[in-house]
């Protein structure tokens, strides 16, 4: 696999979303899955959310100068849950410079899976430790941010902390088999040489 598929280390500025049980209907709106691509879908993360805040008066962190540009997302507890649309992970993933790693207390299965498909690698850690980096970032915008998951650890600010992740998905981070596609590419000669000794790809003989 090609280094552009690696996933050791992320840095970057960060951005926090604070609150527990934050669910794909509120990082996508349902309204946007009739799109037939998911170019374009970025600019419209969290937009229902971000038009509550600025109807009384607040800014969403997605709608804040000072986060523009991170590339790395700080979540509490059972971030992603509720329907399993992988548009909610694509938006998150196309919205500004791109989301190219999470920070949280939990994840929902099934959005933690999909963000492994894209190459986004969601590691956990403590309350009390994403609790610090968010006010970290609050506090100075510029603060990079590190998601080691070679090391599974976190560092921002002169600060770290251990992380976790599962031993399946960080070996696919690290070597690069993520892409279910590029997989596939990878072992194409080895898969015509299995097809040709398929009776069913032969006319049966």
């Amino acid at each position: 696999m090609s280094d552009d598929s690696k996933r050791i280390k992320v840095s970057g500025k960060a951005i926090p979303v604070r609150g527990n049980d934050i669910d794909t209907d509120r990082i996508i709106p349902a309204r946007f899955l009739r799109c037939v691509t998911f170019d374009g879908i970025g600019e419209h993360a969290f937009e229902d959310d971000r038009k509550q805040v600025a109807e009384k008066g607040g800014q969403h962190p997605f709608d804040n100068p000072a986060f523009a540009g991170a590339e790395i997302l700080l979540a509490n507890k059972n971030f992603g849950c509720g329907s399993s649309r992988e548009h909610a992970p694509q938006a998150i993933m196309r919205w500004g410079r791109g989301i190219k790693a999470i920070i949280g207390e939990s994840f929902a299965e099934i959005f933690f899976g999909n963000c492994i498909s894209l190459g986004i690698p969601a590691v956990t850690v403590d309350a009390g430790t994403v609790g610090k980096i968010m006010s970290a970032v609050e506090a100075d915008s510029s603060i990079e941010v590190s998601v080691d998951v070679e090391n599974k650890t976190v560092s921002w600010g002169g600060e770290n902390a251990p992380c976790e992740i599962g031993d399946g998905p960080r070996m696919q981070f690290l070597e690069g088999r993520w892409d279910s596609t590029l997989e596939l590419l990878s072992a194409k000669d080895e898969i015509s040489a299995t097809a040709a000794r398929l009776p069913y790809f032969n006319q049966w003989q």
